[in-house]
């Protein structure tokens, strides 16, 4: 059996680190992960503001993993490395 290669982080969070925003990432994180789907709405309803300083992808792609535990639990992974 040969072991599997260690998980890539999603482009979206490689994107966000290479521009010096993985902090900002995690600060986002522990502020709307309590909140669950209702965070995932709220990143929504900023998508316009926030696509100014981050692409439309990314900020979708923060939606989705708000509303999914498993994600989130490999963002963090990701990011404490």
């Amino acid at each position: 059996m040969t072991p599997e290669p260690p998980p890539t982080p999603p482009l979206w969070v490689m994107q966000l680190q290479a521009r010096g925003l993985g902090g900002a990432l995690g600060l986002a994180l522990d502020v709307l992960e309590p909140l669950g789907a209702l965070g995932a709405q709220l990143v929504w309803v900023a998508q316009p503001v926030l696509s100014v300083w981050v692409g439309r992808e990314i900020v979708r792609s923060f939606a989705q993993t708000l509303e999914t535990p498993a994600e989130l639990e490999q963002i963090r992974h990701f990011l404490d490395q």
